[in-house]
């Protein structure tokens, strides 16, 4: 009955359209405001791809690189996810994955600078470049390798769709010759460096590619030491290095055509820790403005996949169904080029502190989960305490146990205070993280809900669901960059929910649910319990699955059949097994219709795609990948002792009884109806999200970290009014009008 009411909600929802702002034109080029607009029957203006390797933004000023400073000032800007197969991107790798629009990989090579491409009379393999033109080395293995790989990038999809559309490739530079190579490496005109250019050169063909590798370069001669770590180079010899690099960068600009679109991209790493890097498009498409993507749905925030379909945009050529990214599109802006800068360093500045704090915040997480969880069974299961003295330290207790439940909310709502902005972010953002845990638990407690077995946890359990909803359905603004969230360098995902954010969401929403039907219960109005959870499980469902909000494909699979069993035990029916197995079809079966629905829009999301790779033929290897996954986070430390201390928790404190006195649950359980329901479909949550997310044991640690706490805190309560009750437990109803006020 929710699994039909989820299905009929949902259906409804997905059938209306995305927010504009996550749309693209068709054709043409994309029109920046206050720019103008090209008409359909104009011939698209040249475009001219500078990949610059290793190019941060903090690496540009007004004094050492004023080339790259002007574009800035008169272009769209942008910080660049340069992710593509592992942690840290080589400048091949981000050659290779613009030629393939799809995270693309030069395998078991070093992370060094291109080969010297083949230019005739030579030639490679048996084939011949073409007159003036060259060959990428090597070419038929890395479209083999990147074929086979778990991406099945195409490399060459990029020159195949200009040479398709009867256009013409120019690469300056060896890096260039692996980016606009076709399906049989080779592109048509080529060029040794930025410096041996002529002026025919640049007009040659419609787009044009530059490798300018100086910055890279400086990298690759500091070298690395005995352990393979990168040696440090200095600041001097960077900025060196940038100063080289904006010379050539320069140089293009002086010959290309007055009308030339310019899209610069730092879209390399250097050594292992990865950056946001450089992205700046300039050109009649693009004035003074923001950079953004459908891709991201962050402002100031694009992909490297991104610059293989904006290529193609602006050329005028269709994107072919292989290249994943979208277009970058520019939102008019008044910063001047030094605000633009200074914006975008700090948004580096944020990934990098998150990426220093984030595996630490798990440890410290879990071990201060585990120091409350060992106090708690100490205290709990000692019963010689004097009254006065064991009601503060059960007190005392409950406030621990709220508090840690409220943190894994505090980690997201402290994306709200610029801890980023600090000249030592770290410290600041751990303070943030627990003055709003210390809000929530106070918040909790404020009010005579106080004295409730389940309402403290339903005020944390309702916060953490309704914050995390609101984000989602406003954009993901608290998703990145947050403890339990994701990362830009990391590249997951970049908008909707995590597979952390969505396992905090599904136990809170389950756990929300679950302790209001309570209160119609308590008045035995059975209906309208059930239609509480129906209620908050249709949303829920909505939240998480529609592709404008949170484009979750294995969180629909979890929520529906969780839902349907807690309305079941809510209305006092048997769940059988045919019963969940049936829910489980309804989940699939409504996760493969908003997938259809998705792939029909111009710009689906990795739900859409999946519908598209499931007609193809190709499905199967992107649930072998994610299995794979899942199967391997068991590896994940952490998180797997984080699993493993929850679960003898539960069994050792709150389920096994003291002796002959009852166990903490079930006192719970006698003063709320709803309190075994709540714990039994958090559990199930979280174990079908471990199995159908390739975070695998992250879903269920982390649903733990929530549902635990707050069925503690509620544990303790019920023990508590039981000690007031000389020991008898009750219904909660009777217990508070007979409990003392305070």
């Amino acid at each position: 009955m929710i699994a039909l009411a989820a299905l009929l909600g949902v259906g409804t929802l997905i059938v209306l359209p995305s927010s504009p702002s996550h749309a693209t034109t068709a054709s043409g080029p994309p029109t920046a405001s206050g720019s103008g607009s090209n008409s359909g029957a104009a011939a698209p203006s040249p475009t001219v791809i500078i990949g610059v390797p290793g190019l941060r933004w903090n690496d540009i000023t007004e004094k050492d690189t004023p080339a790259l400073w002007g574009l800035t000032g008169k272009g769209g800007a942008g910080a660049l996810s340069v992710r593509t197969t592992r942690p840290n991107t080589c400048p091949m790798d981000g050659w290779l994955t613009l030629s393939a629009g799809q995270r693309a990989r030069l395998v078991n090579a070093d992370c060094a600078l291109p080969s010297v491409p083949v230019v005739a009379p030579q030639t490679s393999g048996g084939v011949t470049p073409p007159p003036g033109g060259a060959l990428a080395p090597g070419w038929p293995s890395i479209k083999d390798d990147n074929a086979d790989s778990s991406y099945h990038a195409q490399v060459g999809l990029l020159g195949d769709a200009v040479h398709k559309g009867g256009q013409c490739t120019t690469a300056v530079g060896p890096g260039a010759v692996f980016g606009l190579a076709d399906g049989s490496g080779k592109v048509d005109h080529y060029v040794a460096s930025a410096d041996k250019a002529t002026a025919a050169d640049w007009t040659r063909c419609s787009l044009t590619a530059v490798d300018v590798d100086d910055v890279f370069r400086v990298f690759m001669s500091a070298g690395v030491d005995a352990e393979g770590v990168q040696v440090p180079v200095t600041a001097a010899k960077r900025s060196e290095a940038a100063a080289i690099a904006d010379r050539h960068v320069a140089k293009v600009l002086a010959g290309i055509p007055a009308n030339a679109t310019v899209l610069v991209a730092g879209l390399a790493d250097v050594g292992v820790k990865a950056h946001l890097r450089v992205a700046i498009a300039s050109g009649p498409a693009y004035g003074p403005g923001i950079l953004t993507s459908p891709a991201t749905r962050q402002s100031a925030l694009v992909t490297l996949t991104d610059l293989t379909t904006t290529t193609l945009h602006l050329l005028g050529l269709p994107k072919p169904q292989d290249a994943v990214g979208s277009v970058w599109k520019n939102e008019s802006s008044k910063d001047t080029a030094a605000e633009k800068i200074d914006g975008l360093t700090e948004q580096d500045t944020a990934a990098q502190a998150i990426h220093n704090v984030q595996g630490l915040y798990f440890w410290v997480l879990g071990g201060a989960q585990l120091i409350v969880f060992g106090v708690a069974a100490l205290v709990l299961r000692r019963r010689r305490h004097a009254p006065g003295s064991r009601a503060r330290i059960l007190g005392g207790m409950r406030i621990m146990a709220l508090f840690g439940g409220s943190v894994p909310c505090a980690s997201f709502l402290s994306g709200l205070v610029p801890w980023w902005k600090a000249g030592h972010p770290s410290p600041l953002l751990v303070l943030t993280v627990l003055a709003f845990s210390a809000l929530l638990t106070a918040l909790s407690l404020a009010g005579p809900w106080r004295r409730s077995v389940t309402a403290p946890s339903l005020v944390i359990a309702a916060v953490t669901a309704l914050v995390l909803a609101v984000d989602v359905m406003t954009g993901s603004r608290l998703q990145i960059d947050t403890l339990m969230g994701y990362t830009a360098t990391v590249a997951g995902r970049f908008y909707g929910f995590g597979n952390q954010a969505f396992s905090l969401f599904a136990v809170a929403s389950i756990l929300t649910a679950a302790w209001l039907a309570e209160y119609p219960l308590r008045d035995g109005r059975r209906f309208a319990a059930v239609a509480a959870v129906a209620g908050v499980g249709v949303l829920a469902v909505a939240v998480d699955g529609l592709p404008a909000w949170g484009a979750d494909f294995g969180g629909v699979l979890a929520l529906v059949p969780s839902f349907a069993i807690l309305g079941l035990l809510i209305s006092g029916r048997r769940v059988s097994a045919v019963k969940v197995g049936l829910f489980c079809l309804v989940a699939a079966a409504l996760v493969l219709l908003i997938s259809y629905v998705n792939a029909q829009s111009a710009n689906p999301t990795h739900l859409g795609r999946f519908w598209q790779d499931l007609v193809n033929g190709d499905a199967w290897g992107i649930v072998a990948r994610k299995f794979t996954s899942m199967v391997g986070s068991i590896e994940r430390l952490p998180y797997t002792i984080a699993v493993a201390i929850a679960v003898g928790f539960l069994f050792f404190v709150l389920i096994r009884p003291t002796g002959r006195q009852a166990s903490l649950m079930e006192r719970a359980y006698a003063r709320s109806e709803t309190m075994r329901p709540a714990l039994i479909c958090s559990l199930t949550v979280g174990v079908i999200g471990t199995l159908v997310n390739d975070s695998g044991v992250v879903i269920i640690s982390v649903a733990f970290s929530l549902a635990i706490p707050l069925m503690l805190a509620g544990s303790i309560r019920a023990l508590e009014l039981d000690s007031r009750n000389g020991g008898t437990p009750g219904p909660e109803r009777s217990e508070a009008r007979s409990a003392p006020a305070g």
